[in-house]
């Protein structure tokens, strides 16, 4: 007797998602697993924590393949889609939830590090979007994606400055790719978080910003929702953005962030 499919808006669907070993890419896959995901893709350069969200998706009836990715490097890239496709034939969903968050101004930024950033951001993800769209339009078959920006991308701190400059490149791949492939049914979509709560974030304020045990809590006192954006929630918005929930949103660029840009303190007089 075959079995039952699973209930739920991703019932019989296939997502591929990068950056998924830890945080955010992993908060999604779980969020879309619980929501009846037939299989999913993991992608990240760590075997071992790959391995453990394989295990844990598989919990939840998912059926989960680990396919190792350096997004710095486009043969590596070039990889993943293939591996995808032999394993479950389809992609339904990407979302490129990777990202390089090196630090860097307009004095020291080096052309490797600006190369590496662009690599990461940029290039990856438009390989893995181009691939997806190649698999849609020979199947017939629709397909969405997400691309996960950052605030950023309207113009950043001083210290973040070839990451703001590869959030903006990105913002408008999704705006180009979304026009582009309206006709194949294929919905590209960004959403652009501020300061989140993960284990990556964590690292970088430890490593760039001298951190200490507690940084979280302090900085969470002082913003309006007194938190910064967590994992799971964002992963809410983008599994709907992801779902046949959407209809034909395509090309929009969401800011989800506890500031309103043009509004605030300005002198009036």
């Amino acid at each position: 007797m075959s079995e039952e499919p699973r209930a739920g808006r991703f019932a019989g669907r296939i997502a591929l998602v990068t950056g998924s070993t830890q945080g955010l890419g992993a908060t999604l896959l779980h969020r879309l697993a619980d929501e009846g995901l037939a299989g999913a893709v993991v992608t990240g350069r760590s075997r071992e924590r790959g391995a453990a969200v394989v295990e844990s998706l598989a919990a939840k009836g998912c059926d989960a393949i680990f396919v190792p990715a350096d997004l710095s490097d486009a043969g590596s890239v070039a990889s993943i889609v293939p591996a995808a496709t032999d394993r479950f034939g389809v992609i339904d969903h990407l979302a490129n939830c990777a990202a390089l968050t090196s630090r860097g101004d307009v004095w020291d930024t080096t052309t490797d590090l600006f190369d590496e950033m662009m690599a990461v951001n940029v290039r990856a993800p438009f390989q893995l979007i181009q691939a997806v769209a190649i698999l849609a339009r020979t199947g017939g078959r629709p397909a969405s994606v997400v691309n996960v920006g950052s605030m950023a991308a309207h113009g950043g701190a001083p210290f973040i400055t070839p990451y703001s400059i590869s959030k903006g490149a990105l913002a408008v791949m999704t705006r180009t790719t979304a026009f582009q492939l309206m006709h194949d049914r294929v919905r590209v979509v960004q959403v652009n978080p501020g300061w989140m709560d993960t284990p990556g974030e964590d690292a970088v304020q430890r490593e760039f910003h001298n951190a200490t045990d507690g940084w979280l809590e302090r900085v969470e006192a002082e913003r309006p929702f007194g938190r910064l954006i967590k994992t799971d929630e964002l992963a809410a918005t983008l599994a709907f953005v992801l779902s046949d929930e959407a209809g034909m949103m395509t090309g929009a660029v969401i800011d989800y962030d506890q500031t309103v840009l043009g509004a605030g303190d300005v002198d009036t007089a």
